[in-house]
């Protein structure tokens, strides 16, 4: 993190006209706050589990829902329940949102009773009642630019909108998620983007979430009513419901390939959470059943994938290759699981890359993560090398031992980050050897076989005196077993003919997945961010958090009781606090103050700020 020096940013805010805008940014939170943060106080009075809150756009209102069917709305910051009050729902309240430029007056709420309810916080009453979702409304949005407008999200599968100046009692689905995927997928959450309200996230069944340009939505729907053929249909202009180019799909590049995996172990992947950073360029995600993800929507990066290197007829030699970016900027493609393009391995024979040197202080973290590793504390050094990396992030060994760490730790997804330390350090230095056969080992415990036999090839033709080392023998064994049982598996499912009724299956409408939702999916983008530490199995509605006005770090709940905080952009965890007695589903940062609301299972609000400093042992009055 930056260093603090206050005296001066003091000063400049008192001079400068856009001082005090930035001071306030850079001050929000500090890692001084985060090593002090505390609790400060419980906010007692729902008699259910508090599922979610909601602070006004000042920051001195904060709103919950339970499952009592209540709402209240407190004054934080004198810890005081302002008001509260029976929403009219049957069921549990799993949304709550303020809307825009209302003075604060109109609350929305959804529920598992699949209502959505438009309230007067003035009178207490309940105005509009909305009942057109057809299962549990899991999520509300809003956005400042159309004050009379929300959406909703439901486990119908459907994106609704809503339009408070219609005297319509009913909403009109926006975007209809069974369309592309079927009947069995439910839509878990939605958001919209801060600085661009026409940029609608939505996080449903899966491992993918959606971004939607809603204007792009409703001028086709604009232009289908207005062409003299809408209506009819014929084989060949068949109307879509999206246009082209309305939605983009992101997905962390190993996920798609591990379902089959999870599928066989009941584990469910869904996103409980999605938020936009404040400054509308990023992308959370908290994927349940899995981890918290980062996207970066500005320099969108694809999966990475392996593409095969081309032999010499003659002589069986790896022709010279390069790094194909196909108009991507980080000079990877399509994930792992395409097929069709990606890198190739660069030629390293005669090129040899002099190793950059760090600096004193950055050598000594290496050399604390190289002995951390030594000590088998994988994750330790995991963190170690990741702080050495933000500093120096052209240095090809930090990649590589990090790639090395995250291979001993085993977590779910650390073989993938493993393969893109490999390829980072690849291609900054072509001749490091370890990442090359650490590489094939990743390729290989990713269950890409034939590609990691190709690499391990490519690995012994450009180091020749490594080709019958130990190492290299293990991993040959272990792909030619793999190799074996494979086709073994395929030939007995051959001399089965079972594929006649999956087939027939995976055709049925409850689960279908249509052709534009394969090219949407096969387009998506990758994660630049991995945050690991806590778990999310129990619920669907866990949320994660850009916390600070920059973003400096991301919050999320965990099924244990705690709630975790990283370093954004080192993906550290720094602080790891107690939030309930069960579970943290909710956490909710303030807008301009270093102050975090959360609940869960427990039926209180907890409220988090920097607690005071203990006072110096030479500042305490002497005992008597």
């Amino acid at each position: 993190m930056a260093k603090v020096n206050i005296t001066r940013d003091l000063i400049r805010r008192q001079i400068k006209e856009r001082g005090a805008l930035s001071f306030e940014r850079r001050y929000h939170v500090t890692d001084p706050f985060i090593r002090r943060l505390g609790l400060e106080a419980e906010l007692q009075g729902h008699s259910g589990c508090v599922n979610c809150l909601e602070w006004n756009e000042k920051g001195d209102l904060l709103a919950s829902g339970s499952d009592d069917q209540h709402t209240i709305v407190w004054d934080p910051l004198h810890h005081k329940k302002l008001l509260s009050m029976h929403t009219g729902h049957t069921a549990n309240i799993f949304s709550v949102k303020f809307l825009p430029h209302a003075g604060d007056r109109i609350l929305i709420t959804g529920a598992a009773d699949s209502k959505v309810h438009v309230h007067d916080l003035t009178v207490k009453e309940t105005i509009h009642m909305f009942g057109d979702h057809t299962n549990r409304v899991k999520r509300i949005a809003t956005a400042p630019m159309w004050p009379n407008t929300f959406w909703s999200a439901a486990e119908d599968g459907l994106i609704r909108q809503y339009d408070l100046r219609e005297n319509s009692k009913h909403s009109e689905v926006l975007i209809d998620l069974t369309e592309y995927c079927g009947q069995l997928v439910e839509a878990k959450c939605l958001t919209v983007n801060p600085q661009d309200n026409n940029c609608l996230a939505v996080g449903a069944s899966g491992p993918f979430v959606r971004l939607y340009d809603i204007r792009m939505i409703h001028n086709h729907r604009k232009s289908m009513k207005q062409s003299p053929s809408a209506g009819v249909h014929t084989f060949c202009d068949r109307q879509k419901p999206l246009p082209d180019g309305a939605a983009q799909y992101y997905v962390a590049g190993h996920l798609p390939v591990k379902l089959p995996d999870y599928n066989n172990r009941l584990r469910v992947l869904v996103a409980t959470y999605v938020a936009f950073s404040p400054n509308g360029t990023e992308l959370l995600v908290n994927m349940g059943g899995e981890q918290v993800y980062l996207f970066d929507l500005t320099y969108k990066q694809r999966p990475y994938t392996f593409l095969l290197p081309r032999k010499c007829h003659s002589s069986g030699e790896v022709q010279n290759g390069k790094m194909s970016t196909n108009g991507v900027s980080n000079g990877v493609s399509n994930g792992l699981h395409l097929h069709s393009n990606g890198f190739r391995l660069p030629e390293t024979r005669g090129h040899v890359s002099p190793q950059v040197e760090l600096p004193p202080y950055l050598e000594r973290v290496k050399q604390q993560a190289n002995e951390a590793f030594a000590c088998q504390q994988w994750t330790q050094a995991i963190q170690l090398y990741s702080k050495a990396v933000q500093r120096a992030p052209h240095n090809a060994m930090l990649y590589g031992n990090r790639a090395a760490a995250y291979m001993k730790r085993k977590w779910d997804g650390d073989h993938y980050d493993a393969l893109r330390d490999c390829l980072k350090a690849i291609s900054l230095n072509p001749c490091h050897l370890k990442a090359h056969f650490r590489l094939a080992r990743c390729l290989f415990e990713l269950k890409y076989v034939a590609e990691a036999l190709e690499c391990l090839d490519d690995f012994k033709g450009k180091f020749p005196e490594q080709a019958h080392s130990s190492a290299c023998d293990a991993l040959g064994r272990d792909i030619t077993a793999a190799l074996f049982s494979k086709n073994d598996g395929e030939e007995k499912k051959g001399a089965g003919g079972g594929g006649g009724p999956v087939r027939l299956r995976s055709m049925s409408r409850k689960d279908s997945i249509s052709e534009d939702e394969m090219v949407l999916r096969e387009r998506s983008y990758d994660y630049q961010f991995r945050y690991c530490g806590h778990c999310n199995t129990t619920t669907d509605i866990k949320e994660a958090n850009f916390f600070g006005s920059n973003a400096q770090y991301i919050v999320s709940g965990s099924d244990d009781g705690s709630f975790f905080v990283w370093e954004k952009e080192t993906t550290n965890l720094v602080r790891v606090l107690q939030g309930d007695e069960s579970i943290v589903n909710c956490l909710q940062p303030h807008p301009s103050y270093c102050f975090l609301a959360t609940s869960g299972i427990d039926p209180v609000v907890r409220l988090w700020n920097p607690r005071p400093e203990p006072p110096a042992i030479s500042s305490l009055p002497a005992s008597c």
